[in-house]
């Protein structure tokens, strides 16, 4: 049915104008990064053993200390969850570095955990790597610890840790920056150069998506409820903007800029906790596999990424609440999508609708909608009608904008005819998928 769909749409002069592209447009890997879809985020290092989210860099190294880490157990969780990789925290705020880093002295190099042999980001990365899945890094700018954060001479030692990482580990799908810029040890904040920091990336690993609140390949959503809004272009204006403080307002983020000028795709951080490190007393707070479906559904759905965070216990394993709130999540997920009414469906087209004409009635109470996005973000408003004769069709529901995904749920109709028609789009449109379910 989609292969079918897709032509038959990009073959429609009235609906597609041959395919021209309309407005920025995702690169390559922009592409390969909308299709990822979920993965999971692991705030993981000293704060997981002394309670704080945001640890002060003078802790001693010796609290860090998990007892019967397995990152085999994370990545094969992970994956078993139908996430398509892990982000791991290498260097929070705090400074301490899950690798022994020759530019820091505080790793866990320093620490009591495997006598001072061990390295966090060699275990997952060797984890990832047997699970087929994908891997990516979290690296503080902000560093509370290191004597010279505050100085010019910082920038150079954030380029040298990020080359031991991305010249170290293997290939990552994502770099992940933080907007933090609080003071180091010697009372002075930073001025990042985050320009020599992209450039350096990109130098080590040129398939690197980068995230940060203005990209340049990844934004944040202005908020860590997991939460995007309904209207979500994957555009953004960035020229005068700077990340942390100077980023754009925080509404902006959530929904993009209608015109940006940069494709710069939209990532949904929350953690399944309500802390993003572990904390013992917040065992009572995991999310259910329906409330994550609901999150998937307000991310995913409105046409970003979720980026899961599923923080390892003390011991250096994913809790057995967690895991068993990941399956159910999975478990909801493949009962929702398991059967596409639309499949073999008569589709019928006018200048600005479509028509899905099904061989009987159907319950209905979701709809799947995605843009072929190669070719830009064209869809602005669109309504959706149905019923069961050609002569009646009464609103069902409606929408703004599609990207990548759409999911739109509606309370369960019986129907035989669908229509959606584009009320408004600022080119004309190219759909990539049209399915149907009844979500249990």
């Amino acid at each position: 049915m989609k292969k079918i769909f897709v032509l038959f749409f990009c073959c429609l002069t009235t609906l597609s104008y041959a395919q021209t592209k309309f407005g920025p447009t995702p690169t390559a890997g922009q592409l390969a990064w909308h299709d990822k879809e979920f993965y999971l985020f692991m705030h993981f290092g000293p704060n997981t053993f002394t309670d704080l989210e945001w640890g002060h860099g003078s802790e001693d190294p010796n609290v860090f200390n998990p007892t019967a880490i397995d990152c085999n157990q994370w990545a094969s969780i992970a994956k078993a969850a139908g996430a398509k990789g892990i982000i791991i925290t290498a260097k929070h705020h705090d400074g301490f570095c899950l690798w022994p880093s020759k530019y820091s002295k505080h790793t866990v190099r320093e620490s009591k955990w495997m006598n001072g042999k061990g390295d966090v980001l060699k275990m997952l990365s060797e984890a990832c790597k047997k699970q087929g899945i994908e891997m990516g890094v979290y690296i503080s700018p902000w560093d509370r610890n290191h004597p010279d954060y505050g100085t010019p001479k910082y920038n150079d030692i954030y380029i040298n840790t990020m080359k031991e990482l991305l010249t170290g580990y293997g290939k990552f799908f994502e770099l992940w920056w933080d907007g933090a810029n609080g003071e180091g040890p010697n009372g002075k904040k930073q001025v990042y150069d985050f320009t020599r920091f992209k450039d350096s990336a990109l130098k080590y690993q040129p398939q690197l998506m980068i995230f940060s609140d203005i990209g340049p390949h990844v934004r944040w959503i202005g908020n860590e409820r997991g939460i995007i809004g309904e209207t979500n272009w994957n555009l953004l204006d960035t020229a005068g903007f700077k990340r942390g403080e100077g980023a754009p307002a925080n509404d902006t983020l959530n929904s993009g800029n209608y015109n940006g000028k940069n494709w710069i795709g939209a990532e949904a951080d929350v953690s399944i906790r309500k802390g993003w490190f572990y904390h013992p007393g917040e065992d009572n707070t995991v999310k259910s596999g329906a409330t994550l479906f609901d999150l998937y559904a307000k991310s995913v759905g409105r046409g970003g990424n979720l980026l899961l965070n599923v923080p390892p216990n003390r011991a250096g394993l994913i809790s057995s609440a967690d895991s068993a709130a990941l399956m159910e999540f999975k478990k909801i997920r493949e009962a929702a999508f398991a059967h596409n009414v639309f499949k073999g469906a008569k589709i019928l087209t006018t200048k600005n609708s479509v028509e899905i004409h099904l061989a009987k009635e159907v319950n209905l109470n979701t709809l799947v909608l995605k843009e072929k996005i190669s070719q830009g973000q064209r869809v602005v408003k669109f309504e959706v009608s149905g019923g069961n004769n050609l002569k009646q069709f009464d609103p069902i529901t409606a929408g703004t904008t599609i990207g990548h995904k759409r999911i739109l749920q509606f309370p369960s109709k019986k129907i035989k005819y669908v229509r959606i028609k584009f009320t408004e789009t600022k080119a004309a449109p190219i759909l990539a998928g049209m399915e149907g379910y009844l979500v249990p």
